[in-house]
């Protein structure tokens, strides 16, 4: 049905829709509990923000869980130079996102300001800390990570941690903070009513400027100050899938040689500047609804940039270019991909349904008398 070479373009293309759809689902998550602080000024307004994501979080991770099974299943050999460069990363990301789940079971339970104020720091934790881990994780796959293979196609990884947090990273880092806050800003504007609903929409278009000032420096740092990746041999694209049989050349703004052979490849960044804007003025309209769906676009523009200036490369080898991951070198077998296109095609709708028949049922803003006369709620 599917040769090789189109299974892997597939699967490509399937890991970067996981990978947005995270982004999207559960980034307003992300957002609403960086911006518990800003927004929300009493004990009321905070406990009408954790609702707003309480009875949705758990569902939007999903995305997250499919993604790295995706990575697992369809591209062993990123899952493995991925999780073993960025080991004590994603350490650091699933301990802030077990804060989340425990901050909003805990902190109801004792009336105590203090106590509160605890959970409530523990939450703006789990919301800015992955939002800046997978932020500079993103750096880190467009400047190259050191690791290599020997003949045995044996992976070692050769860095640490703090090498990880590079300066081009950590504006990577703010880059998708600034982009789960007006995320999360726009998302509340929908959910919420009043007092809160008002800073919230006082926080999009600030949130939208440091998105757009922030992407941009990455885009001129990624064009005039660092090294991009390109094939300069390999077999060919349906071929065994063995990074060794290549060899890759580095050069300053390699990454934008994919914008000139692919010309409309430049309206993935392009939808991440015109989503931030709409947010803004959709926001500005009162047409909330609309907001949501821009905004959704930009965070799909600014997380499939990454994707679209990086292929075919995966995770590039910064050590030992030859030993970078690609999409024609990393894949599980052909039978391996079209099994797993075979179940994606009867599971995906499911997802999509049900997450669609959720927020159908949980339409609606979230009030403070919402909140005074359910005592069941966060």
């Amino acid at each position: 049905m599917f040769d090789y070479e189109t299974l892997r373009i597939l699967w490509w293309v399937l890991l970067g829709v996981l990978l947005i759809g995270f982004a999207v689902m559960d980034g307003f998550d992300l957002g609403v509990a960086a911006l518990l602080p800003i927004v929300a000024r009493s004990d009321v307004e905070r406990r009408v923000l954790i609702n707003t994501v309480g009875p949705v979080w758990e569902g939007n991770q999903v995305w997250l869980i499919l993604g790295g099974g995706a990575v697992f299943a369809a591209w062993p050999a990123l899952y493995a130079a991925a999780f073993s460069g960025f080991y004590i990363a994603m350490f650091l990301v699933l301990c802030a996102l077990i804060l989340r789940p425990v901050g909003f079971k805990f902190r109801s339970k004792v009336e105590s300001p203090r106590w509160r104020l605890a959970w409530d720091t523990a939450l703006v934790i789990g919301g800015v800390v992955p939002a800046l881990v997978f932020g500079v994780a993103m750096g880190n796959v467009l400047k190259g990570v050191p690791f290599e293979f020997d003949g045995e196609l044996r992976m070692a990884y050769h860095g640490g941690f703090f090498g990880l947090l590079s300066p081009f990273a950590l504006l990577c880092g703010l880059v998708s903070l600034a982009m789960v806050a007006m995320h999360g800003a726009v998302y509340l504007t929908n959910k919420t009513d009043g007092a809160v609903a008002a800073r919230a929409r006082r926080v999009v278009p600030v949130a939208a400027l440091a998105l757009i000032v922030l992407f941009s420096l990455a885009g001129l740092w990624v064009a005039f100050g660092l090294d991009g990746y390109a094939i300069a041999s390999a077999p060919a694209t349906d071929g065994p899938s063995n990074p060794l049989l290549k060899t890759v050349a580095q050069s300053s703004g390699a990454w934008l040689g994919n914008y000139g052979r692919m010309p409309l490849a430049i309206g993935v960044p392009a939808l991440g500047y015109a989503g931030a804007l709409l947010a803004v003025a959709l926001t500005a309209a009162a047409r909330p609804g609309l907001a949501f769906i821009a905004s959704s676009l930009s965070t799909a523009g600014v997380v499939g940039t990454v994707g679209v200036s990086t292929f075919p490369f995966l995770l590039p080898s910064s050590s030992h270019p030859g030993s970078s991951l690609t999409v024609w070198d990393a894949s599980s077998s052909r039978l391996t991909l079209l099994i797993m296109a075979g179940v994606t095609i009867i599971f995906m709708p499911v997802v999509l349904a049900y997450t669609s028949w959720v927020f159908a049922v949980l339409r609606g803003a979230v009030t403070e008398r919402d909140i005074e006369s359910e005592g069941h709620m966060y």
